[in-house]
């Protein structure tokens, strides 16, 4: 009977081991991202990730030399002066020697640790000099960067995922196995100049994030109300993909951080383009804007921002976003609605829709009020949602309450 047992547990490795195996053969490397069966760091493409490669595979190894000695000493000793031989332990209870030994090597391995990674540390630090910054802006659960100095100042976008939600929920999907960018890809990638020092300012909306590049080396908190720093100097053009590092609610998987890095001729042609689309999306100020026009806007801005979670029929997903269809912060006052969409909804998913224009969020709010089965009849224009961003905390708070 043990031996049937073990035959069988032999060959339900053997498959377990054969299935993995293939699947890892069908799977492929993400260009710019982590690889098939990947040992190693990512590989760099700025100095700063290789000297951090450098003292990964250093400290590595003076941390496994320690290991080596410390535990070859004890398992010598255990097994030399073992009690079968004779041996009896010893009755000194202190030995200066021993102390002071104990106490000065590892100082000094210490301090040669520290040593070589200081220059590093410091170098990560420094970002003074740098040709262009970009404020990278953590949001439950995208990114908003604005271009504010150098090349491409002015230039602010967001940047969300772009797999599509089917692929996410089925796991079975074809199309899902076939993308080699699953969950690394997004509808606007960060464009910066091969050889140029970018310096990125980091910080958050709602909750901690993190803006985290692995090829860059760059690892930095994103704060709600602080603003931090670090910065990059590529050295190679491509494609780049990381993610937000910090856990910062359900859909933390779903941040992904995307950067071209491409030649400084070809990023003054998309700097051109950008603005050329800016420009294009720029609403004048003094149009007076009627039913149709900010329900067909209305559909657009819902398309970008909100079909994702909501879904197109405004049902939401069970369970995890809710339904805009007959919700009654959306039938409810308008005010109700402006308050959600304007600051968000703590302790839910929903996140703050601040930035985007007066008459983006006055579309999309007079959109879901008069889609799908909800008929309130009325609009809601540029101009209360102006006046909806000056509302104090209290006044929020007490629209949302009613709203639930």
């Amino acid at each position: 009977m043990m031996q049937n047992q073990k035959t069988v547990l032999k060959w339900g490795f053997a498959v377990a081991a054969l299935l993995f195996g293939v699947a890892a053969w069908a799977a492929v490397d993400m260009p710019g991202g982590p690889a098939v069966r990947q040992l190693n760091l990512q590989p760099a493409v700025t100095k700063i990730a290789e000297d951090i490669i450098w003292l990964h595979w250093v400290m590595l190894a003076i941390c496994t030399v320690i290991f080596v000695a410390v535990f070859g000493v004890m398992f010598y000793s255990i097994y030399a002066h073992r009690r079968s031989k004779g041996h009896k332990p010893a009755t000194f209870h202190e030995s200066t020697a021993v102390e002071i030994a104990w106490t000065i090597v590892p100082t000094i391995i210490v301090v040669i640790m520290a040593g070589l990674a200081t220059k590093t540390v410091v170098a990560m630090k420094d970002t003074s000099g740098a040709d262009i910054t970009i404020k990278a802006t953590g949001y439950q659960w995208k990114w908003g960067y604005d271009y504010i100095k150098g090349e491409g100042e002015g230039i602010a976008f967001f940047s969300t995922l772009s797999t599509p939600r089917e692929q996410i929920e089925d796991a079975n999907s074809k199309a899902r196995e076939d993308n080699v960018h699953y969950l690394l890809q997004t509808d606007n990638d960060v464009v910066v100049p091969v050889g140029k020092k970018i310096r990125i300012l980091t910080t958050a909306n709602d909750v901690i994030h993190a803006w985290w590049v692995p090829a860059f080396g760059v690892k930095q908190d994103a704060i709600p109300g602080f603003i931090r720093d670090t910065w990059f100097k590529a050295e190679k053009t491509g494609t780049f993909r990381g993610n937000c590092a910090e856990l910062c609610g359900k859909e933390h998987g779903f941040m992904p951080i995307v950067v071209q890095v491409v030649e400084p001729a070809a990023y003054a042609e998309w700097v051109d383009k950008k603005k050329k689309e800016m420009l294009a999306k720029q609403d004048d100020p003094n149009k007076v804007w009627d039913m149709a026009g900010l329900m067909d806007r209305g559909a657009k801005v819902y398309a970008a921002n909100c079909v994702a979670c909501h879904q197109a029929s405004g049902k939401g997903v069970p369970g995890a976003f809710p339904a805009l269809d007959g919700a009654k912060f959306v039938t409810g006052p308008k005010d109700n609605t402006m308050a959600i969409l304007v600051n968000g909804r703590q302790g839910t998913a929903m996140a703050s829709f601040k930035g985007l224009s007066d008459v983006e969020l006055a579309a999309a709010a007079t959109y879901v009020r008069n889609s799908w089965g909800n008929k309130t009849g009325d609009m809601v224009a540029p101009a209360d949602v102006k006046a909806a961003r000056a509302w104090d905390a209290g006044k929020v708070s007490q629209l949302t309450a009613k709203a639930n």
